[in-house]
C-alpha cells in the first residue's frame, strides 16, 4: 500500500515507530501533501464504471476530501454504465483482463477544469512511462495513450453533484479489449512502480497550482 496523508491511526502507529520513520520501507514512506490525498491499495478490484460516483473514494478508503486512488484489476464497464456518450453511439464498451486505474475526485462543480485535469494526468503519465522507458514510441491523442496503432489506456471525465471526477486506466493485459490494445505488461513496464509516481505529480501539480493562484495579485 502507498499513501499520502495520514489518517489518525497511521499517525499514532508512526509516532510509536519514531520520529525518524525507522521501519517504513523507503518506497512506501507515508507524504503529506497540502490539502489532497494519494493512495494505491494491494486490493484487487474490477472496474465496472459504477466506481466513478461521488464519494467511492470515502467510501471505500475512508479518504475525505480531494484525492486520487490507484488500484490493479480488470475492466468491464458494459454501455449502461459508460459515461462517454459518443462510445455508447458506436456501441462500444470497455474490457480488459487487467488494467492499472486511477480514479480522482475534486470538490468543485467545473467539468471544464475536470478535463483539463484530466488531460494534464494523462501527460503527467505519458512523462513518466518515457521516464521508465526512453525508447517507448508513445503518442498521446487528447486523452488517450497510443503505442502505434494500438491503445494503451482509456479515460473520461465527468461530474457529480458535489464533485468532478476522472477516471484513468492504463491496459496491463489487454485481453478481450475491443479495439487493438497494448499493455504494460508487454511492454514490460510495472504498473505497481509507475503508479505511486503518477499520483505524486498529480497531487504536486495540484499544490502547485493553489502555490500559483494566492502568490499574483489581481489586475485592472
Amino acid at each position: 500500500m502507498y499513501e499520502g496523508r495520514l489518517r489518525p491511526d497511521q499517525l499514532k502507529e508512526k509516532s510509536q515507530r519514531g520520529q525518524s520513520g525507522q521501519g517504513w520501507p523507503s518506497h512506501n514512506r507515508m507524504r503529506d501533501y497540502r490539502d489532497m490525498h494519494w493512495h494505491m491499495t494491494d486490493e484487487e478490484i474490477a472496474y465496472t464504471g459504477k466506481e466513478l460516483h461521488s464519494l467511492w473514494i470515502a467510501e471505500t478508503f475512508d479518504l475525505h476530501g480531494d484525492a486520487i486512488v490507484a488500484f490493479i484489476g480488470p475492466c468491464d464497464v458494459s454501455l449502461e454504465n459508460m459515461v462517454d456518450q459518443a462510445d455508447v453511439q458506436r456501441g462500444v464498451g470497455i474490457k480488459a483482463a487487467s488494467m492499472l486505474h486511477f480514479i480522482c475526485e475534486h470538490f468543485d462543480d467545473s467539468l471544464e477544469q475536470a478535463i483539463l485535469r484530466q488531460r494534464l494526468l494523462v501527460c503527467l503519465t505519458s512523462e513518466i512511462l518515457r521516464q521508465q522507458q526512453p525508447d517507448l514510441k508513445l503518442d498521446r491523442r487528447g486523452d488517450d495513450l497510443f503505442v502505434g496503432d494500438r491503445k494503451l489506456s482509456v479515460s473520461i471525465a465527468t461530474a457529480s453533484p458535489v464533485s468532478t471526477l476522472i477516471h484513468l486506466g492504463l491496459n496491463i493485459d489487454p485481453t478481450g479489449a475491443p479495439v487493438a490494445a497494448v499493455g504494460l505488461e508487454e511492454l514490460g513496464l510495472q504498473a505497481t512502480q509507475i503508479a505511486p509516481e503518477v499520483m505524486q505529480a498529480y497531487v504536486t501539480e495540484m499544490e502547485s497550482c493553489v502555490a500559483a493562484r494566492s502568490k499574483v495579485r489581481g489586475v485592472p
